[in-house]
């Protein structure tokens, strides 16, 4: 509708966003879609919002599907968010929320970057898409191509949890399992995708996944009556969801919604795959690739992300910060939400209340300030994580 044209978030050379691009072919860099907000706002009002179908397509203005009949979706978006006050009581906390993700379509908050990607996808007239995934962005995919009617090639970690694997096999993909991370995965997509036809949909390696992620922000800001929080907790991976909630909060200021405050974002990464952790520690602009990744938290074994920078700049102009967590803290954080609150969270999920901990021992985060902790998927898809 609004959508302008593409913009690569590392040189600024501009693509035309009519056709189906991957990286910036000047740098390598991931792409951003840009809008006319002038525009977008005319008809995107909070006015408007208020008679709109509770989905992530209420933002259809700030989306690059142009036409509605493009749009494939499976009523993703504008997830609960809870106020926790159970688990907030245990440390002093009024104003702790949980946006839970797991009440997404295939379970987490893939489906939301899937959708959009999907949509473009269908708009370009594309066959054939490709992933790696560490499992629920395989999951994503192989929902929204068997809605469009596409084929789905998915490349994931023979150790990835069963639940991803079934959930994939059921929904028509073509499944293949590789011995080693999701970056043997990224490999393996790389070196068949121009002779099998494929497009490769990795994150950030295709524009639109971060445009499903940004409504993550809009509807914060919507659900918070348009005010911020002050911190947000978000575990990371590849990146997309927190990437995407930066740009968002950027537009919402140009459409005149919010002012310049930003809520200082914390990623949260687990110990035996931290590279965001590390790079953010040592100052550095790039995060060197994690050897020998490990970790139950299979979304968070993401040992090289390729919108490592663009994290690192959230955190620091936010003045946040990252974190990494043991998997014995996330599994005993689970049944801690669970216990308190009546939600199943991912390990992931649960990763980001242990960094809270942490951080309200350490003065980081006061007990007065407004906290959202994202759980990105459901425990249901992790069960060989908890003992029984």
């Amino acid at each position: 509708m609004y959508f302008t044209h593409l913009v690569c978030t590392a040189c600024a050379r501009e693509y035309d966003g009519s056709v189906p691009q991957n990286l910036c072919t000047a740098c390598g860099k991931p792409l951003f879609a840009c809008y006319d907000l002038v525009a977008a706002g005319r008809t995107m009002t909070k006015a408007a919002l208020r008679t709109r179908a509770k989905t992530l397509w209420r933002y259809r203005e700030v989306l690059p599907v142009r036409l509605e009949s493009d749009v494939v979706t499976l009523g993703e978006g504008w997830t609960p968010l809870h106020p926790a006050s159970r688990l907030g009581a245990k440390h002093g906390l009024e104003k702790l929320f949980i946006k839970d993700e797991a009440q997404n379509p295939t379970g987490s908050f893939k489906a939301r970057g899937m959708t959009t990607a999907v949509s473009m996808a269908k708009q370009f007239g594309l066959k054939k898409l490709a992933v790696p995934s560490a499992g629920n962005a395989a999951g994503a995919l192989a929902a929204y191509a068997a809605r469009a009617g596409m084929e789905a090639h998915i490349f994931m970690p023979r150790d990835t949890p069963q639940a991803n694997i079934i959930e994939c096999e059921q929904m028509g993909a073509h499944v293949t399992l590789i011995d080693g991370l999701i970056t043997d995965c990224g490999a393996e997509v790389a070196k068949r995708k121009v002779a099998e036809g494929w497009f490769d949909v990795s994150t950030l390696k295709e524009p639109y996944r971060a445009e499903g992620k940004k409504t993550l922000g809009y509807e914060l800001a919507e659900q918070f009556d348009w005010k911020l929080p002050d911190v947000i907790f978000y575990p990371t991976g590849g990146g997309t969801g927190l990437i995407g909630m930066w740009k968002a909060f950027d537009e919402l200021e140009k459409l005149g919604w919010i002012g310049r405050e930003r809520p200082r974002m914390y990623t949260v990464q687990a110990a035996g795959c931290q590279p965001i952790v590390r790079a953010f520690m040592d100052g550095e602009k790039f995060a060197a690739e994690h050897l020998g990744a490990h970790t139950k938290a299979s979304g968070l074994r993401v040992p090289k992300a390729i919108g490592d920078f663009l994290m690192l700049d959230a955190l620091r102009q936010s003045k946040g910060g990252a974190l990494a967590v043991s998997d014995d803290a996330m599994i005993a954080c689970t049944k801690e939400i669970g216990a308190a609150e009546g939600i199943f969270p991912a390990p992931e999920g649960a990763a980001c209340y242990a960094a809270l901990k942490e951080l309200l021992a350490t003065g980081a985060v006061r007990r007065d300030e407004t906290i959202v902790l994202f759980n990105t998927s459901t425990g249901l898809k992790y069960l060989e994580c908890y003992p029984s």
